[in-house]
């Protein structure tokens, strides 16, 4: 073989090995997994939201419970206050009308509402508030240390705001959580969620 020819097919033996290295590296760029030396790709999971877990709290009746009292059922939990102007209890009242349109299927769902304010909403105020809605809603409350760990659990952001005259309202997170009959979570409702969209999410939460 002439000189020439064997400079020519090393160049092209180059080229081919250059093209490989590239294409290696531009799939594990697509991949999100970037070769730097030093530093562990970058991984991509899938799964279910850790959003849910133990609490223990009162109802409106006065009784203990925890998260195996709603278990066996899809739970839908929403947390609030007693005081809130507006979110609140149009979201509690559009859940008494999502229970009235499931019809006999209601029965098979919980709906818990959450209070995030348990220094003014204490079981008795709770009892007399959920007057105002379906009777199948509970309404939960707890000493200070138990709101803020179900509200952790079920990864729920509140903050009490000073308001004039020294009282105070509270910010809080407005999604509606729903949960399957092991308390895992399903999906969220959002506030201004269309009715018939939530009303889909909650049938299917109770046919699984």
């Amino acid at each position: 073989m002439s000189p020439l020819r064997i400079l020519r097919w090393a160049a092209w033996a180059l080229v081919a090995v250059l093209l490989v290295q590239m294409g290696v590296l531009g799939l594990h760029w697509y991949r999100g997994e970037r070769l730097i030396p030093g530093r562990e790709p970058v991984v991509t999971t899938t799964g279910v939201p850790a959003v849910g877990g133990p609490f223990s709290l009162v109802n409106h009746r006065g009784e203990r419970v925890t998260q195996d009292t709603f278990k066996g059922k899809p739970t839908v939990y929403f947390f609030g206050f007693t005081h809130c102007p507006e979110v609140c209890p149009t979201t509690l009242f559009e859940m008494s009308q999502h229970l009235k349109q499931l019809g006999p299927d209601a029965d098979r769902l919980n709906v818990v509402f959450v209070t995030v304010d348990p220094e003014r909403d204490t079981p008795e105020l709770l009892k007399t508030y959920m007057e105002s809605f379906d009777p199948r809603i509970v309404a939960l409350t707890g000493t200070p240390e138990e709101v803020t760990a179900a509200a952790k659990a079920f990864r729920v952001a509140y903050r009490k705001v000073p308001t004039e005259g020294g009282s105070y309202t509270m910010e809080h997170s407005a999604s509606v959580i729903v949960t399957d009959a092991q308390g895992g979570f399903v999906s969220l409702i959002d506030y201004h969620e269309d009715k018939a969209t939530a009303l889909a999410k909650l049938k299917r939460a109770i046919r699984g």
